[in-house]
């Protein structure tokens, strides 16, 4: 264990980190890690340990997986650091292996309507697949609002969202003839493991979420996708051509290059603008910033919010799980026709 002692200055980031994160994504969410992330950004000892770690293994989300994965305490913020502390060889050697891979597939509620309304059959690449979990938008059942749910009747999994705005809901499920993605470091839906490590991502409390992550596995077990893994720049343009001839392709992701630095995204962006593709971003405003500009009304500040765009048109403001869908008025179908 580091005893080496960091700035003060860089430890007030990483505890500003846990703050923010406790206030803008837990708060209301899960009582259990807001008090744990206040608890951490006011803990110098394991602010230290954590500076000790490369600067993207340093996530909330990611230290209090790995923790809770490992048996930690939780019910005592106390007790949580103590553990943390004590076994911090064991807790950076998981934070070190693994990544957050948060596989949420009730982002299918927010994505549906899009992919609804774009040409049929789709040809589905999801970047950041994890275990390829949001690949499965015609398998899930759906619930907008209070309205009656639709979508296959077997399916283990049913998705509500709360949604605003004129939402082009659809009347019936896109057409998804070929399912790939790419991810740094694939999960397999079939290994124990990687099936653990993802229950392990799901916040405390949140038993509707674990419910959801246990069926979507079972769906994508039955009908396993095609994720390589590799960097996404790179392989984007080979997924796109391999397309089946006919359908759609259509790329997409959801929380993913927030982790990438600026110039990848702006790589990855150049990229989009040149292959035969559709393009389905959903992520945190700052990532794009220049989609700022193009939006019908500012972005909320009092709550995680995403900006999903097509083709780098803003159409809707999303829940970070898929909870919500705000729909821009002047969004129109997302055809782009």
């Amino acid at each position: 264990m580091s005893s080496t002692p960091a700035p003060d200055a860089d430890l007030g980031t990483i505890a500003h980190e846990y703050r923010r994160f406790a206030e803008r994504q837990a708060k209301g969410h899960s009582p259990v890690y807001e008090a744990l992330s206040v608890a951490v950004a006011g803990d110098e000892r394991l602010l230290a340990l954590l500076h000790a770690l490369p600067p993207s293994k340093r996530q909330p989300n990611l230290l209090l997986a790995a923790a809770r994965h490992l048996g930690a305490p939780l019910d005592s913020t106390g007790e949580f650091l103590t553990w943390v502390v004590s076994r911090w060889d064991q807790v950076s050697s998981l934070v070190l292996a693994r990544l957050t891979q948060t596989n949420e597939s009730a982002r299918c509620a927010t994505l549906l309507p899009v992919l609804a309304a774009l040409p049929q059959p789709l040809a589905l690449i999801e970047v950041g697949a994890s275990a390829g979990l949001c690949l499965y938008p015609d398998r899930y059942r759906y619930r907008y609002d209070q309205s009656q749910a639709f979508g296959p009747a077997d399916s283990p999994v049913t998705l509500p969202c709360r949604t605003t705005g004129p939402v082009p809901i659809p009347r019936q499920l896109p057409e998804v003839v070929w399912r790939s993605g790419v991810d740094l470091n694939p999960l397999d839906p079939s290994d124990p493991e990687d099936a653990d490590w993802l229950e392990s991502l799901v916040w405390p409390d949140q038993t509707e979420r674990l419910q959801r992550l246990r069926g979507a596995l079972d769906v994508a077990r039955a009908e396993p996708a095609h994720v390589v893994r590799g960097d996404l720049n790179e392989a984007v343009s080979k997924l796109v051509d391999q397309a089946p001839k006919g359908a759609t392709p259509v790329v997409f992701h959801s929380a993913v290059l927030a982790y990438l630095s600026v110039d990848a995204r702006a790589q990855f962006a150049r990229t989009l603008r040149n292959l035969p593709c559709r393009w389905i971003s959903n992520e945190s405003p700052s990532v794009f910033p220049a989609l700022l500009d193009l939006l019908p009304e500012p972005a909320p500040t009092d709550r995680a919010t995403f900006v999903m765009a097509l083709d780098e048109r803003p159409i809707a403001f999303t829940g970070p799980h898929g909870e919500h869908l705000n729909w821009f008025v002047d969004a129109g179908l997302p055809s782009g026709e």
